[in-house]
């Protein structure tokens, strides 16, 4: 057992927020060094070398884990503590994992609290500002991964592959995740399956969205699971089954304004686990990263993980 270090490993996503990382982190680097917290530094490379480098770190003995980036980050260096402590059956408990938002896509932060600011995190993590948050475990056909805040099947999965092949034609605007759900509406595909909470049927029948969340927020803001909380115990459902375009579009707004619920056309619920069968193995998404194909399991493991807040969990 390697001797447990205090210092924070920070990974470092050079890619993040159109090319702004590296001058966010030098403004983090001074505030830490003034603060007099210890810290290693590394940077990422490709595509879930964070997983790796957050996996190799918790081998080392490093329990406090810093992404530096977006969604994804946090979702690669959640997923590299937890191949840790699968492997060496570690509570994760004895983890903490903390946020620098620069991606371009930050909406686990909108339930934690952590604000858009750089000086404001560092002030976070010197106060010891922790919360413990739910962890959820999702097997998507062969692709064992957790999930850190909302995932999600048909509508969330292609809308997904679109925006993350936009960025990776250096496309960031604000804009790009409702028009890539404009562009998902009208040439997506219906899948007919069936979606049981706790063994039992919530939904049976062709559908066009499936979202789970251990957050409300994705998308740049849409709340495809307004109620979820992320330390209940509870994985959040929601089922938008195969409707008229035009009732589609009609009920868009409600996605953004925290209303879904109200809606008459979708069908709701929550529970410790949630199993989604389809008629094909379409992909699945997790944090906004495609993780996996059908059939989808989701489950909360009843163990929790430290992460930064600015007040309770929302």
């Amino acid at each position: 057992m390697p001797s447990i270090k205090e210092d924070w490993y920070c990974i470092v996503n050079p890619h993040a927020g159109s090319g702004k990382t590296m001058s966010e982190w030098t403004i983090a680097e001074q505030t830490l060094t003034e603060l007099n917290i210890p810290y290693k530094t590394s940077l990422t490379n490709y595509k879930f070398h964070a997983t790796k480098l957050a996996y190799e770190a918790a081998l080392h003995g490093y329990r406090k884990l810093l992404a530096v980036g977006g969604d994804g980050s946090v979702h690669e260096v959640m997923n590299g503590i937890m191949k840790y402590c699968d492997e060496t059956g570690m509570n994760p408990e004895m983890f903490w994992l903390a946020v620098i938002p620069i991606g371009s896509g930050n909406d686990w932060i909108k339930s934690t609290g952590v604000p858009h600011d750089t000086q404001a995190v560092v002030d976070l993590l010197a106060s010891n500002s922790f919360d413990k948050q739910d962890v959820i475990k999702v097997e998507a056909g062969d692709t064992v991964c957790y999930m850190t805040n909302i995932g999600g099947v048909g509508f969330d999965s292609h809308v997904c592959l679109r925006v993350n092949r936009q960025k990776e034609r250096g496309k960031r605007s604000a804009t790009i995740y409702a028009t890539a759900l404009m562009h998902t509406i009208r040439w997506i595909r219906a899948l007919k399956g069936t979606v049981k909470v706790d063994g039992k049927v919530l939904y049976d029948g062709d559908f066009y969205s499936i979202a789970l969340g251990n957050g409300k927020y994705s998308g740049g803001g849409m709340r495809q699971v307004p109620d979820a909380v992320m330390n209940d115990g509870l994985v959040d459902v929601t089922v938008i089954p195969k409707l008229p375009i035009r009732t589609l579009l009609k009920e868009i707004p409600k996605l953004f304004n925290g209303t879904l619920a109200e809606s008459k056309f979708v069908f709701m619920s929550r529970g410790a686990v949630i199993e989604v069968s389809a008629d094909r193995n379409d992909v699945v998404e997790m944090d906004g990263e495609i993780e996996g194909n059908l059939p989808l399991k989701v489950s909360v493991t009843g163990s929790c993980i430290n992460v930064l807040v600015s007040g309770p969990l929302k």
